[in-house]
């Protein structure tokens, strides 16, 4: 183990830009199974999501997956950015249900009309909300759009719990991103 750990030291000298470039490639990878979810803002960055730590009805969180064993946060790209909610699992829809965890739902936070950043709250409807073009998002009912120009609902990212923290159990269910043109890197 020692050995091992020489080893990745000294090719980490030999070869910095090679290094880089694998974490840089971890940074922007999507989210994979076992990634927990971290917070992506304010004085708990980095800091692992419990669903006790969200507010039952919204607001959503904004969090970046981590690879559990590296430690490293998919913060490289916006398009990993997610919206995570605490919703009471009576109120989910039969199709949403099933990709939660303890209520906990969570949904890629780019909208799919322009790629701008799904980070408001619409607390009379509980809608996501995107202010760039009024687009809203039911997160109870797999990120129905409800009003707005979005051409689709926001992609879903299934949840497990696991040790406590919310865990990614599957990659996306669709395609993140706006269309031509999308702001979202």
């Amino acid at each position: 183990m020692l050995l091992k750990g020489a080893c990745g030291v000294a090719l980490g000298l030999a070869f910095p830009g090679v290094v880089a470039a694998a974490e840089d490639s971890a940074k922007t990878a999507r989210p994979g199974k076992g990634d927990r979810l971290v917070y992506a803002f304010g004085d708990r960055v980095g800091q692992v999501i419990v669903p006790a730590d969200l507010p039952l009805g919204g607001p959503q969180q904004l969090a970046f997956p981590m690879d559990p064993a590296t430690k490293v946060v998919r913060d490289g790209s916006l398009l990993n950015q997610i919206a995570v909610i605490r919703l009471d699992p009576a109120q989910l829809s039969a199709e949403t249900r099933p990709l939660a965890a303890e209520g906990v739902v969570a949904y890629s936070a780019v909208c799919t009309h322009e790629g701008c950043p799904i980070s408001m709250w619409q607390a009379e409807s509980k809608s996501l909300f995107c202010a760039c073009h009024a687009s809203r998002f039911d997160p109870a009912d797999r990120a129905r759009v409800v009003g707005g120009p979005a051409p689709r609902r926001l992609p879903m990212l299934p949840l497990e719990t696991v040790d406590g923290g919310i865990a990614v159990a599957d990659g996306f269910t669709g395609r993140v991103g706006g269309g031509e043109g999308s702001r979202g890197g």
